[in-house]
């Protein structure tokens, strides 16, 4: 299941430069697995109807969602967590039985590990390893960590085993002492096959000849798999006939009964087991969903929200576009009573430094920036932040929030050397920096993310913000800031972030070129990070303030639109523990209202905010503000840190 080629992976803005001539959108996956399915539309069958690119899972899935594409070979995780796409009956990747390609793998049985690896390269596979393991260790499952696959194969060693997935999975055939087929072991499990991946589309895009040509291409490649298995060989390296008897024993290409059977046993079990939200099959050719009988009423599905059910694309639509503002901020308060039973509202005290202003990005939203040069630029002296620091701890802090602008002329070494010399100076923690940041010292000194971050771990850095999330579709981010970094690289940074121990925070500010959609989706993608590596925090949303020196457009904003959108995170993001009011942008009264929708924790005293206020928007409210707004709804109040732990005594 390796890469097909690394050139057809296209770039986020492909869809902008290439004139489709009205064919249909159609991405594939770029893995061996998929070339029987694939083959036909490859070797010219549908030229006319259908322009074809290959992509990894993560990036099909993505351009389904936020209408990049019209039809992809879908992972049928995805189909799950959207709740909308059809179908394209009688194909699919599947197994009965055996697999070879998605393998549990290490010293030890699981009954005995500590610790699974996991290969995120594909969330399916997860869901089932999740799965499996719940079963074989009766509801006791191990901790469970994402890691990239080579690392996998090398730590997956003692008592900590490894979930492999693809073409690593087939390399590492008889190198571990346990080996545990999934394929196999979901077939003892159920008695069922197992499907991997379908053709889904968006509603209402496939005409019959359509599904015809994708059926089509099935049939040609079952009858090319010795000439696709020797290509691959060439392309690839293997063994040619290993490689065809993979894809003429281990794989199952029919979408038959059987097969349905074992998809919906699958997702009634990841439903089940609060890992995908619950969903309905659709196929091309049946009644739009709006018909469909077993649609839930909006009543039922706010019921099933606050209740903890994970809510699909669909349904997170649905509640956003049509519940009503009360209803919809009961559910999400309901939802946050049972998650804080004790009904303490937290905060923290510390102070935002906004080190520098000085930024590339020219982001149309920003009037704190200046560019390389002005006049107003700045870069605080260490003596500028010792005073705001020793403010700070006088004051009680505990934190500095310490975030900037993309400056060319601070590398690396220079954030090295602040970040030591403010840890040995003062008793603080470091929240610092942002995704963007991140990235900008990566490009700037050509080295991994992970490298970047180590160091600036050990230089004294505690956690990541979620600063320069803005929204995180694709769409809009080259509407609003072109140069800033792709939503897959600041989901990376994230990830990389909890890998390497560092705790962060997730936000999302709405109102530019966004809408529902895109907004639902930030929250999707942040709750499938989550559910691979636990390391967000804390949630926090708010909309665009635009009233000095910003040059974009203001959309869709407003304090009901806030309030309904904090609801709605609190509902979708049923793994994020903490979600905080945004009294900053909205001011104390809706901070406080914010409290009954959905929110736990009041944010920061904000000692000093200079982003926010540089666009006319200035509210500011000191620890006993804080307690007093939250005591005025009956909540008691606690002190915390970064990593919500409390600091005081709930009073």
């Amino acid at each position: 299941m390796a890469k097909f080629k690394a050139g057809l992976v296209q770039n986020r803005y492909r869809r902008d430069a290439i004139d489709y001539g009205g064919r249909l959108r159609v991405v594939g996956v770029s893995f061996l697995n998929a070339q029987p399915i694939l083959h036909g539309l490859l070797t010219g069958l549908a030229d006319d109807r259908m322009h074809v690119e290959l992509a990894e899972p993560a990036e099909l899935a993505r351009r389904l969602f936020e209408d990049e594409a019209d039809v992809g070979l879908s992972p049928v995780a995805p189909l799950a967590t959207h709740g909308g796409l059809e179908i394209v009956p009688g194909v699919a990747i599947a197994c009965d039985g055996a697999v070879e390609s998605v393998r549990i793998v290490g010293d030890v049985p699981i009954e005995e590990c500590d610790e699974l690896l996991l290969d995120a390269a594909s969330r399916t596979s997860v869901v089932l390893a999740r799965l499996i393991v719940r079963h074989l260790r009766s509801g006791n499952e191990p901790k469970y960590s994402a890691r990239p696959a080579r690392e996998i194969m090398e730590k997956a060693h003692g008592r900590t085993l490894g979930l492999l997935i693809g073409d690593v999975a087939l390399e590492a055939k008889g190198q571990y002492a346990y080996e545990l087929d999934l394929g196999q072991a979901w077939k003892d499990l159920t008695g069922l096959p197992f499907v991997f991946a379908v053709w889904t589309a968006r509603p209402g895009v496939l005409t019959e000849r359509d599904t015809l040509l994708l059926q089509g291409s099935l049939e040609a490649g079952l009858g090319a798999r010795a000439q696709i298995a020797q290509s691959w060989s060439r392309g690839h390296g293997g063994d040619a006939q290993a490689h065809e008897a993979y894809l003429t024993h281990s794989i199952r290409y029919q979408l038959d009964d059987a097969a349905l059977a074992g998809l919906r046993e699958f997702l009634r079990r990841a439903a089940e087991a609060k890992l995908l939200p619950q969903t309905e099959l659709r196929f091309v050719g049946e009644d739009a969903p709006v018909r469909l009988p077993h649609r839930r009423s909006i009543d039922s599905l706010l019921d099933y929200a606050a209740q903890g059910g994970r809510l699909s694309f669909e349904d997170a639509m649905r509640l956003g576009e049509e519940a009503p503002t009360h209803d919809l901020g009961l559910a999400a308060d309901l939802r946050r009573r049972e998650l804080h039973k004790d009904g303490v509202v937290t905060y923290i005290v510390d102070r935002n430094i906004n080190y520098t202003n000085v930024c590339t990005t020219s982001c149309r939203f920003c009037a704190f920036y200046r560019p390389v040069g002005h006049a107003e630029g700045y870069v605080l002296s260490r003596d500028e932040l010792a005073q705001k620091i020793n403010e700070t701890v006088a004051a009680g802090g505990i934190q500095i929030l310490l975030q900037g602008g993309l400056n060319p002329a601070l590398h690396l070494e220079w954030y090295e050397d602040l970040f030591r010399w403010m840890k040995a100076s003062f008793p603080i923690k470091l929240h610092a920096l942002s995704p963007e940041e991140i990235w900008h010292l990566v490009r700037l000194e050509d080295l991994s993310v992970e490298a970047v971050l180590s160091r600036l771990k050990a230089a004294g850095m505690d956690s990541l913000p979620g600063g320069g999330a803005e929204v995180l579709t694709d769409r809009v981010r080259s509407k609003i800031a072109k140069a800033k970094c792709t939503s897959a690289q600041w989901l990376e940074v994230m990830r990389v972030a909890h890998r390497v121990g560092m705790r962060t925070t997730a936000t999302m500010m709405f109102g530019t070129a966004d809408n529902q959609t895109d907004r639902v989706l930030h929250m999707l993608k942040v709750r499938d990070l989550q559910d691979e590596t636990g390391g967000f925090t804390a949630f926090i949303c708010w909309d665009y303030q635009h009233d000095v020196g910003t040059r974009a457009v203001a959309g869709e904003t407003g304090t009901v639109l806030y309030l309904r959108t904090q609801a709605l995170s609190r509902l979708v993001l049923d793994n994020v523990q903490n979600i905080q009011t945004s009294w900053v942008t909205q001011g104390p009264g809706i901070g406080q209202m914010g409290l009954r929708y959905g929110a736990n924790d009041m944010g920061s005293t904000m000692f000093e905010e200079n982003v926010v206020s540089s666009a006319g928007t200035t509210f500011g409210m000191d620890a006993h503000q804080i307690e007093r707004h939250a005591r005025a709804l009956g909540f008691k109040v606690a002190r915390r840190n970064m990593r919500y732990e409390r600091l005081t005594e709930p009073a």
